[in-house]
């Protein structure tokens, strides 16, 4: 029987709605007026992906659903702040938090609602139901453009650094897509692809100056949406012309890809990681914001980003320069700041992170610490970064094990010495989906 003066919390992320959330719901009401902690995108991210809807978006479905009075954010996994102010009579929970990751959320709440004589009641758990597999599912059957080309924005607002890794071929893409380590319950993986110039030209066999054009290039992004979910961050070199760029821009927010980085460098393209070793010239910082501006311009949605690569640090052009262009390419509309360095140590970056933070407006920071590899990510973290991008890391790795196998027949003459470096014919067929 319902007891309308009693209150109930239940603490869910309802990211896709499925009948265990509407049956925990059904419950909780008949003991009392049902309160939603909603987990905020932040709050999910920290465990698992990205939910596919925004908070807003959740919040407005578990309003309207039947039996929910109210709806609060819970900015944590953690019950307690939000049942310390509400109070509630009850905590309604499935029972599949007795074990596993979340049996120590379960005793912290137990102990928070006998301080007031709350009661936790667990209806069985509803089995074969989850939003995780739900949201499997939808990673197996693909997205679209539009339910792409955001996430990134989203990604940077929710986590405190988003994990960006390099892909170059639909292959290398599934290994982004689907690497994954557990550790203490909590899964961690790569956030999103980094389409970068250096790998597509080099595993086309071409030169790292700018030398693949834009169709050779559009085919590999063709080849990695068609084989994965997650955000694409394209590397456009210079992006040419700002004529050209334009249409870059137009291109690629068209198939959904969230992201270009232009940097400031001008004549034939020389890699950065070359450093001093070769001519390293930069335009003029004026140039640089006007074609920022042009592809900010050019854009159809507020959802694609342009983010400017500062290579001032690479040329030896000193951190004053790095961040007089930092603050133009703010002012021009760029979305956020890469502080490229070839250095081994840290101490440059990490000057320029903290002179960066009396910028006006200053937008999230990424960083590449391909040179600089000794530092972790929480470091990168406290420093001020929003995103960290491994730039070539499998192309890199997979070019020594080819060419060891290769070497291997060669000394042999045959392929039986090879096998143990190589994946099964089964396993290797069995990464892709028929």
């Amino acid at each position: 029987m319902s007891e309308p003066h009693k209150t109930v919390y239940v603490g869910m992320s309802a990211d896709l709605i499925h009948p265990g959330h509407i049956n925990i719901i059904d419950i909780a009401r008949a003991y009392g007026e049902v309160t939603v902690g909603l987990l905020t995108d932040e709050a999910i991210a920290s465990y698992k992906r990205l939910p596919s809807l925004s908070f807003e978006h959740r919040k407005k479905i578990i309003e309207n659903l039947k039996g929910v009075s109210h709806v609060v954010a819970q900015e944590t996994l953690d019950y307690v702040s939000n049942l310390e102010e509400l109070k509630p009579d009850y905590v309604v929970h499935g029972d599949d938090w007795r074990s596993g990751p979340q049996k120590e959320t379960r005793a912290r709440v137990i102990e928070t609602l006998s301080r007031w004589g709350g009661e936790l009641i667990e209806p069985k758990y509803t089995a074969g139901l989850s939003s995780t597999a739900l949201n499997k599912a939808v990673q197996e059957i693909g997205t679209t453009p539009g339910a792409r080309l955001g996430r990134l924005r989203r990604l940077i607002a929710a986590k405190p650094i988003v994990r960006v890794m390099e892909a170059h071929n639909g292959l290398s893409g599934l290994i982004v897509e689907h690497s994954r380590y557990e550790h203490d319950g909590q899964a961690v993986e790569f956030d999103a692809i980094w389409l970068s110039s250096l790998t597509d030209s080099t595993a086309k066999g071409r030169p790292d100056i700018e030398y693949v054009d834009r169709t050779s290039r559009a085919q590999t992004i063709n080849e990695i949406l068609d084989v994965t979910t997650k955000p694409i961050i394209y590397d456009a070199d210079t992006g040419g012309l700002t004529e050209h760029f334009t249409k870059t821009v137009c291109s690629l927010e068209r198939v959904g890809v969230s992201a270009v980085i232009i940097e400031d460098k001008q004549g034939l393209k020389q890699n950065s990681l070359y450093g001093t070793e070769r001519a390293q010239e930069l335009i003029a910082k004026e140039v640089m914001s006007q074609k920022i501006h042009a592809g900010k311009q050019a854009q159809v949605t507020e959802d694609f980003m342009i983010i400017a690569r500062l290579e001032s640090l690479i040329a030896k052009q000193g951190l004053t320069d790095a961040l007089d262009r930092a603050q133009a390419y703010i002012e021009a509309g760029a979305d956020a700041i890469m502080i490229h360095s070839c250095e081994s140590e840290v101490t440059e970056i990490n000057e320029f992170c903290k002179a960066y933070q009396d910028l006006a407006g200053k937008v999230p920071l990424v960083a590449v610490p391909t040179t600089y590899n000794q530092v972790y990510e929480s470091e990168l973290t406290e420093m001020g970064f929003s995103v960290v991008i491994y730039a070539n890391h499998l192309l890199r790795s997979a070019y020594p094990a080819m060419l060891k196998t290769a070497e291997s027949i060669l000394k042999h003459g045959r392929s039986k010495e090879a096998e143990a470096d190589c994946i099964s014919t089964k396993d290797i067929l069995g990464l892709i989906k028929d």
